[in-house]
Formats: C-alpha cells, structure tokens, sequence
C-alpha cells in the first residue's frame, strides 16, 4: 500500500525550494547590478570635475584674453599719447632741419660762385691758379681743407695736399705752406661771407607747409586714439561672442550628460526599490516557510550582504555660469569693468559639491582670491624694478645695515628683522600684482615708506658709528625716514579709505 501523505508532500517540498532559489537568485542579480553604482556616481563625479575644469579653462583664456586686450590699448593709447605731446618738438625740430638744408644750399651756391683768381689770394699767380683748374679747383667750393703727407714719388719730404670737396686730395707743385695758408684764409673769408648773406629764418611758405605736415600727423593721431576704443571693443565683443558660443556648446554637451546620468541614476533607484521588495518578499517567505537547509542558509547570507554604499549622488548639474578656480562665479578678470557671461536662461551661479546652486553675486573691487590688498585687474602690472629694493633688504638681512665693531647685538638683530619684515612686505604685495587675475600697480604710500625704512636704517647705522654719532647727521636722517614713513602710511590708509 502506498502513503499518499507522502507523494503530495515531496512536490510540494520541491516547489518551496524552487520558488526559494527564484528570490534569493532575485536578489543576488539585483545586489549585483546595484553594486555599479557606486563607480557610476564617482564617474559621474569625474564628469561633474571635468566640466567645471572646461568652465574654468574657458573663464581663463577669457580673462587672460580681455586682459590682453586692455594692455596693448593702454600701449597704444601711451604711445600715441606721447607722440601728440611731441609733435610741437617735432615741428620745431623740422623747421631747425629744413632752415638748415637751406642755409647749407645758400652757402653751397655762394661758395660755387666765388672763382678762385690771381687777384685774390696772395702769392698764387696765374699759373698756380691754371695748375688748380687742372685739378678741379676753381671755386672755394672744390675744396675742403689741407694737410701735409708724404710726396706723391716717395721721396723728398712732406709736401702740402688740398682736399678737394669730392674726390681725392691733391698736391700742386709751388703750393706749400707759404702759398697754402693764404689759399684756407681765402676760403674761410669766402665761408664767413656766404654764411652772413645765407638766411636765418625759413620763407612763410615753407613755414606753412611744415605746418601743414604737422597738423595732418596731429589729425591722424587724435584719429587713431579715438579709434581705440572702438578696436578694443570689437576685439572684447569678439572674445565674449567666442566664450559664448564656447559656453552654448559645454551646456548642450552637460545636458546631455546629465540628462543620460538621471535615466541611469532612476534606473538605479528602481533597482534599490525592487530589491528591497525582493528583501521583503524573502523575509516572508522564511517566516512562513522556514529554514530549507545549508545550502539556503549560505544563499541567503550571499544574497542578503549590505550593498557597498555609493556617495552622495549630485541631483542637478553644474549650473552654466563661468567659475574660476578660486574666483567667484562672476569674478572674472574684465580690466576695465567686470561683466559676467552666463547662459541667458540661467541665472544660478555654479553649483557646490553638495547639490546646492549658489546665487552670481555682485563682484567687488578686490575679487574672491583672498588678496583683500590687491586692486582688481587694471591692466597695469606692478613694475620689475620693486625687485631692487626686495633684493636691498634681502642682503641687509643677511649682511646687516652698515654695521661696525662698536654696533651693539641688539641692534645688528633689531635691523636685520626690519629687513626681512619688509622684504617679505613687499613681495606678499609684488606678486599678486604681477599675474594677470589681480594685476595692478604696487599701493599708493609704498615707495614712501620703503625709502623711509631704508633712510632708517642708514640712521641707526649712523648713531652707532663713532664718525658720524656726535653730529646732526644721524637725527636729520631719522627725523626724516620718521616723516616718510608717516606719509606713507597716511597715503595707504587714504587710499584704502576711499576704495572701503
């Protein structure tokens, strides 16, 4: 006889394993799949990066580009500036030049019409004077000068060479010094004569036509300044029309990144519900079911292992406004007024790590970079020559200020702190004004209160030494390092007063 007890449990049994096996491998797919996500939130982290870092990159070259721009026009406007102060030394300068060219074409005429004859120099006859045409010489305009050399043949002595006006020197044979200093004071009196009848003012013509010149250069120049401006903002258009397009095409490519992110990101989600069903639906199955075994004991522990957990998910991309790295959002390095480019259907400013959108801010004078004592770029970088007092004051903190034997401990330290104190003053205000993000000229005082703290130190030198301590010397100095030092710090607090 056969149990039918029996042959209805055993499918039955059969059944409760099969639909077990289904829920935990359920379970451990889904566990599985949820386990890429947290590589997908890291990458998309990466991605979030990147795209800030594309939006910086485009910020920089913008600044760096309109701060180009800014320099050469102030270039330009220095340069053509400085030659519109100098067109009057210009003219004047012309007009010297031309009065010039036409008293030595006066003089030239003149000594071209003074012939040389017998008549007129002493000791020179009629032969002398035929032997000088031979040469070339008839007027006080073929020659130049004499000089005595060696003979023509290499043999006798020196003998007396005229200098002709173009061309070579010649001898003349009779003409030695006796005949040849009559023959240069001919000249010099001819010389004197055409530079007295040679004019000594220009013709009002040629006045007027140097003028002319003049005026035309100064319309040409006041032309070219006020074109200026306008050149400066096509060149600024072009680079925010370019920065713009640059900026369409970063947000349409974030979109799309983003927009593939949450579909990936709901499906993620989807999957975290489903498993907690799975979960659930497993938990009532062992309750109402019971243990199956070994075997189901270690799927269900496989199945049921804590998903590694994923980071903090970025619900929303980086907003499309320009950040900077260290900058606010709208803290770009316009030179001459600071304007934001941003996409015209967002007004958020980039987005924190955390999710949160942050609101484009007003931007101050001074920027976002920490530097409160640095002006906002003004296209005017602090000069190289700061270096040399940086460099003073370095070697005095390494050598001291004019130290001697008698020069007590305290003090040789004392001068040393000061100039390493205003060593590194300086260069913490040298550096920031000399890259393009805070470019600027060093503050207003600076030079007073360098040169009063340089004038003190040679003062306390001076006290100390035995040559100079019993005089004026030292008090004068110091009363007035005292004094420039004070006009220093006056002036900076002024200025930063009136900026405050």
């Amino acid at each position: 006889m056969i149990d039918s007890t029996t042959s209805l449990q055993a499918p039955q049994q059969a059944e409760i394993r099969a639909e077990r096996r289904r829920i935990v491998e359920s379970v451990h797919a889904h566990r599985r799949l949820l386990a890429a996500r947290r590589p997908f939130e890291l990458a998309d982290r990466r991605r979030l990066d990147r795209e800030a870092a594309e939006r910086d990159r485009a910020a920089a070259r913008r600044g760096k580009a309109l701060h180009r721009i800014h320099e050469k026009r102030v270039r330009n406007e220095r340069s053509l500036t400085g030659k519109l102060t100098g067109l009057d030394g210009k003219r004047a300068g012309r007009e010297r030049q031309a009065l010039a060219v036409l008293r030595r074409e006066s003089i030239e005429r003149s000594l071209r019409g003074t012939r040389l004859t017998a008549s007129q120099v002493n000791g020179i006859g009629s032969g002398l004077v035929r032997d000088l045409a031979a040469q070339g010489i008839t007027t006080a305009a073929d020659f130049r000068r004499v000089s005595w050399g060696k003979s023509p043949n290499g043999r006798g002595g020196e003998v007396l060479y005229i200098h002709r006006t173009q061309g070579r020197k010649v001898h003349i044979n009779g003409i030695g010094e006796h005949r040849g200093r009559p023959l240069m004071e001919w000249r010099r009196a001819a010389v004197a004569r055409a530079e007295a009848r040679a004019p000594h003012e220009l013709p009002p013509d040629e006045r007027h036509r140097i003028e002319e010149i003049i005026e035309n250069e100064r319309v040409r120049i006041q032309g070219e300044l006020a074109e200026l401006p306008r050149t400066a903002e096509a060149a600024r258009a072009e680079v925010e029309q370019i920065l713009a397009e640059k900026l369409v095409a970063l947000t349409a490519a974030e979109r799309a990144a983003q927009e593939e992110a949450d579909r990936r990101r709901a499906e993620f989600d989807a999957m975290g519900e489903r498993l907690l069903a799975l979960r659930a639906e497993l938990a009532a199955h062992v309750d109402r079911y019971g243990d199956l075994g070994l075997r189901d004991r270690r799927a269900r522990s496989r199945a049921l292992r804590p998903v590694p957990a994923a980071p903090a998910a970025i619900p929303a991309p980086r907003a499309p406004g320009i950040r900077a790295k260290g900058t606010n959002p709208t803290d770009l390095p316009d030179p001459t007024e600071p304007t934001g480019v941003t996409d015209p259907t967002d007004l958020t400013g980039p987005t924190d790590p955390s999710g949160v959108a942050r609101a484009a801010g007003p931007t101050g004078p001074t920027g976002s970079t920490g530097l409160t004592d640095v002006p906002y770029a003004s296209g005017v970088r602090a000069g190289l020559g700061w270096l040399v007092p940086v460099a003073f004051f370095a070697l005095t903190t390494v050598l001291g200020a004019g130290e001697t034997g008698d020069t007590p401990l305290w003090l040789r330290v004392a001068a040393r702190l000061v100039a390493l104190a205003v060593a590194a003053e300086l260069l913490r205000l040298w550096i920031p004004r000399r890259n393009w993000r805070t470019a600027g000229p060093m503050p207003v005082g600076t030079g007073l209160w360098v040169a009063g703290v340089f004038l003190g130190l040679a003062a306390a030198s001076m006290f100390t030494d035995p040559l100079y301590a019993a005089g004026g010397a030292p008090w004068a100095l110091a009363a007035v390092s005292a004094l420039l030092v004070l006009a220093g710090v006056v002036r900076r607090g002024r200025a930063v007063a009136a900026t405050g």
